[in-house]
């Protein structure tokens, strides 16, 4: 999975970076299909902001999170895409055992 993390009004130092990939390599542990993640860290007024856009095979997922510091920001923002991410495996699950089907078309 290719991760690109950029800053709006913000430097993104290296311990921000750092901590927010060790974050997002998590969601390779729900689903192995994930092409490209884009994040974006930014500051509005007081408040933190993390936004991300992933690409998974066909589909493109986006979250955001605000919060009064970057790094909890971050936190929010992987269980938020992780949600998603679980979410999509479970839409692509056939949970149909196939005696099932095979009785159905029988």
């Amino acid at each position: 999975m290719q991760i690109t993390i950029k800053g709006h009004q913000i430097d993104v130092t290296p311990a921000l970076r750092q901590h927010a990939e060790s974050k997002m390599e998590r969601l390779n542990r729900h689903f192995d299909h994930l092409h490209e993640l884009s994040i974006v860290l930014g500051i509005e007024k007081l408040l933190h902001k993390a936004e991300a856009t992933i690409l998974v095979s066909g589909k493109a997922m986006h979250a955001d999170a605000v919060a009064p510091d970057m790094y909890s920001a971050i936190d929010a923002l992987a269980d938020k895409l992780t949600a998603q991410v679980r979410k999509h495996k479970e839409k692509l699950t056939n949970h149909h055992p196939e005696e099932v089907r095979a009785a159905r078309y029988e």
